[in-house]
């Protein structure tokens, strides 16, 4: 894996992958040559609060992505939506597809070397759940997780969180989150579970490395930057970054700025650092 370079050609490619009870939707980034095997592999996860948001939904961003940097594939998967089966459902799936990948690896044009998972809103609280289940259930091995702008409250406590709802023009953001986590997780008893909810979790050694982007107008950069504390006090290498807040024309559309060149420049310095050798204490 390296540093984002200059754009270049790229493959796109509609597939199915395995989830927890049957096949789901998922499509497959890559740049440069066809049929040339890559070293690296992101699996990333979409938003939508879980109850919404499909593979187009980071179509753009993922293009950015993959265009720029010709050493890894980027395989974006469908999850079970809330909508159809709440809480686990959606992070069986996301720990099904990562199996998934590691065993389909030839179909995806991967050698298996390093894996990464990858998620935005939502999407980045089920990578950062599937790196824990991963942990705890033998695999497969992560190298490391990009958590962007990543869901990790549902009892949206934060000062970030509570300051938005005082605000009219943005008070809509933190009723769609309470939306979502009420149809996520219908049974109360489920959001203190770290698999809903990372930040509540006491185990959190043991984690690949870990780069958490969130932004600064956004409401969940407060759960963002102390799951990231939370990390790092556990012994996992994290990179937190808080992104200058970026011109959007819809208040809820917080992942908007993952598409901006801070972004990716942030990512690529973190794949390109998951290559260098340990230094020696």
């Amino acid at each position: 894996m390296t540093a984002m370079s200059a754009p270049v050609a790229l493959n796109i490619r509609e597939l199915e992958v395995a989830g927890a009870e049957g096949p789901l939707g998922a499509r497959l980034y890559a740049a440069g040559a066809a049929g040339t095997k890559r070293d690296g592999l992101i699996v990333f996860f979409h938003s939508g609060g879980f109850v919404g948001g499909d593979l187009d939904e980071a179509d753009e961003f993922l293009r950015h992505l993959a265009s720029c940097s010709s050493e890894q594939r980027v395989l974006a998967a469908r999850y079970t939506l809330a909508t159809e089966r709440p809480f686990p459902a959606a992070v069986e799936d996301a720990h099904a597809v990562l199996k998934w990948a590691k065993k389909n690896k030839a179909k995806i044009g991967w050698t298996g070397k390093h894996m990464v998972v990858a998620g935005i809103e939502a999407g980045a609280n089920l990578a950062a759940v599937s790196a824990l289940m991963a942990r705890d259930r033998g695999g497969p091995e992560l190298v490391g997780q990009i958590l962007i702008m990543p869901m990790l409250d549902p009892g949206l406590s934060t000062c970030s969180m509570r300051e938005i709802k005082k605000d009219l023009n943005s008070a809509c953001v933190a009723d769609t989150c309470a939306a979502s986590y009420r149809g996520y997780l219908p049974n109360a008893a489920d959001r203190v579970h770290p698999y809903a909810s990372p930040l509540q979790s006491s185990r959190l050694k043991n984690l690949p490395p870990a780069l958490i982007l969130s932004a600064e107008d956004d409401p969940l950069r407060d759960e963002a930057e102390q799951y990231g504390a939370k990390l790092t006090t556990c012994g996992v290498t994290t990179t937190v970054k808080r992104l200058a807040a970026q011109p959007i024309d819809d208040a809820a559309a917080r992942n908007e700025c993952a598409c901006k060149a801070a972004a990716l420049q942030e990512i690529g310095k973190f794949l390109a650092a998951l290559d260098e050798p340990p230094t020696s204490s």
